[in-house]
C-alpha cells in the first residue's frame, strides 16, 4: 500500500498554510526533502530562527533568546494569574520581547510580581473586567455593527479596542456606548482594510474539498492522533477531502465557523501517515514539540503554501473578527503577513504549536495583519492528542475515532 504522508501542518502536502483557496500557485518546493530539520538547543529549528532574524530584524542570539523568554513568560504569567486572583490584569512582553509585564489592580501584589522576575503595572481594570466589556460588545453588536472589522482586549493599554474603517468611527463609539462601556475603558482605532478569510478562487495542492460547486484548496494544520486540525471555513462536517495527488484522504468530522471559533478537524483514512512537523517550504520540516500558549508580545511564525514562512509578533488575544461570512470570537491578532491560500496553516513559537491561520488583511508585499485560531484549549476540550516530536510518526493504520462535534474551548 502506498504510504501518503500528512505532515503536521503542511509538511508533506505543502499544506502548511492554505485555506479554502481556489488558485493554482506554484508547485515549487513541494517535492523537497522532508526529513526532520536539524534542531538548535531547546528544540527550535534553525530555519525558524533564521525567519525570525529576517522578519524581526534581530540577531541569531536575540531570536533564540526571545523564544526562550516566551516559554519562561508563559509559565510565570500562569503562576501570577493564579496568585493575583481578581486583581490580575493580563500579561504581555515588551517591545524588546524579553520584559514580562504583569497588570495588577492591587498595588500590594507588586513585590510578588517583582520576585517572580516580572515588572508590575498598576492599572484600573482587571482582565476579567476587560473580558466582560468585550463580551458586552459581542452581545450588543447588531447587523450594522458587524461592518466594523472587529474588537479585542488590549491588556497593555488596559482597554477594549474597537477597530473601525476610515469614516466609521462614530459607529464604533455608538457601539461602545450602547454596550455600557465607560469612555475611558475603550479606544477606537482606524484600520485601512476589513479582514477576510485567506481564500482564492481556484485551488492547487495541498488538499482539496468540494464547496459551493467548486473545488477548494485548504491547508493541513497540526497533526493529531487520527487526523489533523485546519481552518473551520475549509468545509462543514461530512466534507470529504483528497490529497495533492487527488487520492482519498479523509473526511471533516468537526467544524466551527463562524461563531466561537474557526477550527476544523479531519479524520484521515487508513494508510495516511501523520508526522509531528511543519513544512517551511524551503525544504525543511520544522519540529512540533508541544502546545504551550505564548503571551502577547511574543515572536511568532507561521507557514503557508502560498507565501512560505513569515514571522512577527502577537499583538492581542480574544479578538472578535467580523468576516463577510459572520463574526468569529476568540482569535489572536498578529502583525504577520499572509495571502490567499495561507488559511488553515500552522503557527509556532519556537517548537510550540499556537494555532491555525484564520484570515486577515493586507499581503506580504505591503504587510498586513493576520488572525489565528488558538488550539491549546480546543485540543483539551475535544480530548485530542497533538503529535509531537516526543510521540513520533503514526502510521495511518493507527486509527482513532475523533469527536463528531467540536467544542471551541471558550
Amino acid at each position: 500500500m502506498q504510504r501518503r504522508t500528512v505532515v503536521a501542518l503542511a509538511a508533506t502536502v505543502t499544506a502548511a498554510g492554505a485555506a479554502v483557496a481556489f488558485t493554482l500557485p506554484s508547485m515549487a518546493g513541494t517535492n523537497a526533502g522532508r526529513g526532520p530539520a536539524s534542531q538548535s538547543s531547546g528544540g527550535v529549528a534553525p530555519q525558524l530562527l533564521a525567519a525570525m532574524q529576517r522578519d524581526l530584524g534581530v540577531s541569531a542570539d536575540q531570536a533564540g533568546a526571545r523564544v526562550k523568554r516566551a516559554a519562561w513568560a508563559s509559565g510565570v504569567a500562569a503562576q501570577l494569574r493564579s496568585a493575583s486572583g481578581d486583581s490580575y490584569a493580563g500579561s504581555w512582553l515588551g517591545k524588546d520581547g524579553t520584559t514580562l509585564n504583569i497588570g495588577i489592580t492591587d498595588a500590594g501584589l507588586a513585590d510578588e510580581v517583582r520576585a517572580a522576575g516580572a515588572t508590575p503595572k498598576l492599572v484600573e481594570r482587571s482582565v476579567a473586567e476587560l473580558d466582560g466589556a468585550k463580551k458586552a460588545l459581542d452581545s450588543e453588536a447588531g447587523k450594522a455593527d458587524r461592518k466594523l472589522p472587529g474588537w479585542y482586549v488590549d491588556v497593555a493599554a488596559n482597554q477594549v479596542v474597537i477597530q473601525a474603517l476610515p469614516g466609521d468611527t462614530d459607529r464604533a463609539e455608538d457601539l461602545a456606548s450602547d454596550a455600557g462601556i465607560p469612555a475611558e475603558a475603550v479606544k477606537v482605532v482606524v484600520t485601512k482594510a476589513a479582514p477576510k478569510t485567506f481564500a482564492d478562487v481556484v485551488g492547487a495542492e495541498p488538499y482539496f474539498v468540494n464547496i459551493g460547486g467548486g473545488q477548494a484548496r485548504c491547508s493541513i494544520g497540526f497533526a493529531v492522533e487520527g487526523g489533523f486540525l485546519t481552518a473551520g471555513h475549509c468545509g462543514p462536517e461530512g466534507t470529504e477531502t483528497t490529497d495533492k495527488d487527488n487520492l482519498d484522504q479523509g473526511v471533516v468530522v468537526g467544524s466551527i465557523f463562524p461563531g466561537t471559533a474557526d477550527i476544523g478537524l479531519v479524520q484521515t483514512n487508513a494508510g495516511v501517515g501523520l508526522q509531528p512537523f511543519v513544512n517551511d517550504f524551503d525544504g525543511n520540516a520544522l519540529p512540533v514539540g508541544g502546545s504551550t500558549e505564548a503571551p502577547v508580545g511574543a515572536a511568532v511564525c507561521r507557514s503557508g503554501s502560498t507565501t512560505g514562512t513569515f514571522c512577527g509578533t502577537i499583538l492581542a488575544k480574544n479578538q472578535t473578527v467580523n468576516y463577510p461570512e459572520g463574526a468569529v470570537t476568540g482569535l489572536t491578532r498578529t502583525d504577520v503577513c499572509a495571502e490567499g491560500g495561507d488559511s488553515g496553516g500552522p503557527w509556532l513559537v519556537g517548537d510550540q504549536a499556537q494555532g491555525v491561520t484564520s484570515g486577515g488583511s493586507g499581503d506580504c508585499t505591503v504587510g498586513g495583519e493576520t488572525f489565528f485560531q488558538p488550539i491549546a484549549e480546543i485540543i483539551e476540550a475535544n480530548d485530542l492528542t497533538l503529535l509531537t516530536t516526543g510521540t513520533g510518526t503514526l502510521s495511518g493504520d493507527t486509527r482513532r475515532d475523533l469527536p463528531r462535534r467540536m467544542r471551541s474551548g471558550n
